[in-house]
C-alpha cells in the first residue's frame, strides 16, 4: 500500500514520499488512520518497524488541518515524550522536515545543554514539543511553557522511560495535562508496568500488537561466542579485523566500561569513541555525527545512551556485556537491520553469564549455537568474569556468592 492511500493530506503524503517512503509498514497501515480519526492508540511493535512515522505523520497532519494560534502565550498544542536526548533530536528533526510544507513550529527540549535558548524558543508557544521528561518538568517549573491545552500527547519508547525512572516524573506531568486529549502510546515491549501506565493514560484505545513476522521484522542474524571475560576486547579487535566491519555499535554495562573499552580499541589503532550519559550533549552529538559520517568506526555505548541511534547501514551490534533483560536485547539488536537492511547481533558469553544468555534466548525464541573461536577458547568450568578484570560491571545477580567461591575453592577451581 502506498502512503498516498492512508488518508494523509497531499502535503504530508508528498513529505513522506520525499523522505523515501514508498510503501507502508504494518504498524503504519494499522495506526495512521486511527490517529487521523482522533482515536487513542496503544501500539506495540518491535524497534525498527516504523513506529515514529506511524504517529508523527498523522499528528502533523492533524495539527496542520486545525492550524490555529496557541490558546495563549507559551501554550503547546502537541507533546511527544521520549526517554533520551538523542531520540528528542531524531524525532524533532523528522517533524521539522516533514512538517515544513505545512509551516508548524517544532521545539526540542532536552537536558545537558543550557536551558536559556530553549526558554526563548518557547516564548511564542509551539505547535509541537518533543521533550525528555526531566527537561520538560524543569521548564514547566520555570513557567516557560504550558501544557494544559495539549490536544495530542504521545509517549514514544514508553518501556524505556519506565526503566529510566519515568513513573514519578509522569505523575507531575500528568497533573498539568488536560483531561480531554488524544493520547498515543507506542512501545516495543509491553511489561506489566507499561500496561498499568497505558490503562491510566488511554481512553478506549485502538490496540495494535504486531508479532515479529507480522511486523515485517528486520533480517537480523544472531550469533553467540563463548569467551572468557578478560579476552573480550582482544576478541572484538580480532572480529573487526577478520570481517572488516566498518561501523559497529558495542554495548557495555557501565559508563566506566564504555570509556575503558573505547580506550583499548583506540590504543589498538581503531577509531572508537564511548557514548554514555555523563558526556556533554555537545560531545554526544559529535560522536553520533562522526559515527554517521564514518569518521568513527566503533561506538561503545551504554543502553540508555544508545537510544535514538537510527543509522542506516549499521551492519553489526555487539553485546560485549549481555543486557540485563530480554527486552533490552530486543532494543539493542534493533539498532541494526534498519531501513530494510540485514544485520548481525553478536553476544559475548562467559562461563558465569551462560545461564543468563540461555534465559534471553528462551524469552526471545532464539537458538543460536554457542561458538568457540580458535585462539579464544574459554577456560571451561571457570567463573571467568567473576573478578571482572576489565571493570565492566557484569550481569546483575550473576556474580558468584561467598558460598559459591568457597565451593569452588574446595574443588580446586579458580574463582
Amino acid at each position: 500500500m502506498p502512503f498516498s492511500a492512508l488518508g494523509l493530506s497531499p502535503a504530508l503524503s508528498a513529505a513522506a514520499h520525499a523522505a523515501g517512503f514508498v510503501s507502508v509498514t504494518p504498524i503504519q497501515q494499522a495506526a495512521v488512520g486511527a490517529v487521523l480519526d482522533g482515536r487513542d492508540v496503544l501500539a506495540v511493535a518491535h524497534t525498527g518497524s516504523g513506529k515514529t512515522a506511524a504517529y508523527l505523520l498523522p499528528l502533523l497532519d492533524r495539527l496542520a488541518a486545525r492550524s490555529a494560534a496557541p490558546a495563549r502565550k507559551r501554550s503547546v498544542r502537541a507533546l511527544v515524550l521520549v526517554p533520551t536526548r538523542e531520540l528528542v533530536l531524531q524525532v524533532s528533526r523528522l517533524a521539522q522536515t516533514w512538517g515544513q510544507p505545512v509551516d508548524l513550529r517544532v521545539r526540542a527540549l532536552f537536558g545537558g545543554v543550557s536551558v536559556n535558548p530553549q526558554m526563548l524558543a518557547l516564548r511564542g508557544g509551539a505547535d509541537l514539543v518533543v521533550a525528555t521528561p526531566g527537561r520538560l518538568l524543569d521548564l514547566l517549573e520555570r513557567h516557560a511553557l504550558a501544557i494544559d491545552a495539549v490536544e495530542i500527547l504521545v509517549l514514544d519508547e514508553a518501556d524505556r522511560m519506565l526503566d529510566a525512572g519515568f513513573a514519578a516524573e509522569w505523575e507531575q506531568i500528568a497533573a498539568q495535562l488536560p483531561p480531554r486529549r488524544q493520547s498515543l502510546f507506542f512501545s516495543a515491549t509491553f511489561a506489566p508496568p507499561v500496561q498499568s501506565l497505558a490503562d491510566a493514560l488511554l481512553h478506549e484505545p485502538l490496540r495494535i500488537t504486531l508479532a515479529r513476522d507480522a511486523a515485517a521484522a528486520p533480517a537480523i542474524a544472531h550469533s553467540a561466542i563463548a569467551v572468557d571475560a578478560g579476552l573480550r576486547t582482544r576478541l572484538l579487535r580480532h572480529l573487526l579485523a577478520q570481517y572488516g566491519w566498518d561501523r559497529v555499535l558495542v554495548f557495555v554495562a557501565t559508563k566506566f566500561a564504555a570509556e575503558i573499552v573505547a580506550d583499548k580499541l583506540r590504543k589498538g589503532g581503531l577509531a572508537a569513541e564511548p557514548l554514555h550519559g555523563q558526556l556533554s550533549q555537545g560531545k554526544r552529538s559529535q560522536v553520533l555525527a562522526d559515527f554517521q559520517a564514518g569518521r568513527v568506526a566503533v561506538v561503545v555505548a551504554t543502553d540508555l545512551a544508545a537510544r535514538g541511534i537510527d543509522i542506516a547501514q549499521m551492519p553489526v551490534v555487539v553485546h560485549y556485556d549481555l543486557p540485563r533483560s530480554a527486552d533490552d536485547y530486543t532494543h539493542r539488536s534493533g539498532r541494526t537491520a534498519r531501513a530494510g537492511d540485514s544485520g548481525l547481533s553478536v553476544s559475548f558469553v562467559s562461563a558465569d553469564t551462560e545461564a543468563h544468555w540461555r534465559l534471553i534466548c528462551k524469552r526471545q525464541g532464539l537458538d543460536p549455537t554457542l561458538e568457540v573461536m580458535d585462539g579464544f577458547e574459554p577456560v571451561h568450568g571457570a567463573a571467568a568474569s567473576s573478578h571482572d578484570p576489565e571493570g565492566t560491571g557484569g550481569i546483575k545477580g550473576k556474580r558468584p556468592s561467598k558460598k559459591d567461591k568457597l565451593r569452588a575453592a574446595a574443588v580446586g577451581t579458580p574463582s
